[in-house]
């Protein structure tokens, strides 16, 4: 199953009252500005923004891993959400400290930007998507070093905006989904191991890449590996914990349906909630 924004054959329709418009896709670097002008006139009013990162996954996975998976959710999320488009994902996030090392730092080709300019660079791409009419500005995050950032920004430009019409929306369920626990438990009762589903780069990472695009993974390493302990500080240098040897695509496409379909639900409520 491989994702690939540039073939994308689908037309996407958006509801208006007057009429449904089509654009040939979910994705604001992809369409002229024309293309975006006629979409906030015809009833898109919703915008993604979502963050990545770049960071060692295991010796089997790209260090894109989550710049590639959050462009693909938006994508999926901003469908079924009818009203959206998604701005290009933001891969330079927080990930340690450069001086001292500190984190992922430690080993290459990550890429570390502070929190808080991290934030800022938020902040002003909320402000423009104000700017050209955007209501809804929808904040998602991949990595768990993005998240604190997100909320504060979102916080911040909402106490600022209260007067207005435009919201910013945290979307916590895109990395703490409610329904990927009752998929691992499922996965539990066939017969696989807790400890293989990992907390970086082990079954439930891998799986939902893989089912994104296997040519981001490096199979022939991936089934060579074993169940790596993620709680043991130095067996974090092997940049993954768990076992990806597990992994299938299968796998990947349960966990991200349920992610998918839970940030639909929370930015649903948030639209209707944040303005009552």
């Amino acid at each position: 199953m491989r994702f690939s924004i540039s073939i994308l054959l689908v037309l996407i329709f958006f509801k208006s009252t007057a009429q449904s418009y089509e654009l040939p896709t979910v994705h604001l670097e992809e369409l002229t500005f024309i293309e975006v002008k006629d979409a906030l006139n015809n009833g898109v009013k919703s915008v993604i923004i979502p963050t990545g990162g770049t960071e060692p996954n295991g010796p089997h996975m790209v260090l894109g891993k989550h710049n590639f998976r959050v462009k693909y959710l938006a994508q999926e999320i901003a469908l079924k959400l009818s009203d959206a488009i998604v701005a290009p994902t933001i891969a330079y996030v927080p990930e340690g400290r450069i001086d001292p090392l500190e984190g992922w730092m430690n080993l290459p080709g990550t890429i570390h930007l502070p929190e808080k300019y991290f934030m800022k660079l938020i902040e002003y791409a909320a402000r423009s998507f104000k700017q050209h009419g955007f209501k809804d500005i929808i904040l998602i995050g991949d990595s768990g070093g993005n998240q604190n950032g997100l909320k504060k920004v979102s916080e911040s430009l909402n106490l600022e905006w209260k007067d207005t019409n435009v919201r910013v929306h945290y979307i916590s369920e895109y990395y703490k989904s409610s329904s990927i626990s009752t998929v691992l438990d499922s996965l539990e009762t066939e017969g696989f191991n807790p400890k293989d589903f990992g907390e970086h780069a082990g079954l439930t990472h891998t799986s939902r890449l893989l089912a994104i695009n296997k040519e981001l993974l490096r199979v022939d390493i991936m089934e060579t590996l074993e169940y790596n302990d993620w709680s043991i500080d130095e067996n974090r240098r092997l940049g993954y914990g768990g076992n990806p040897s597990q992994s299938s695509v299968k796998i990947g496409i349960r966990l991200n349906n349920a992610k998918i379909l839970d940030c639909v639900d929370q930015i649903n409520k948030l639209k209707d909630e944040s303005r009552k």
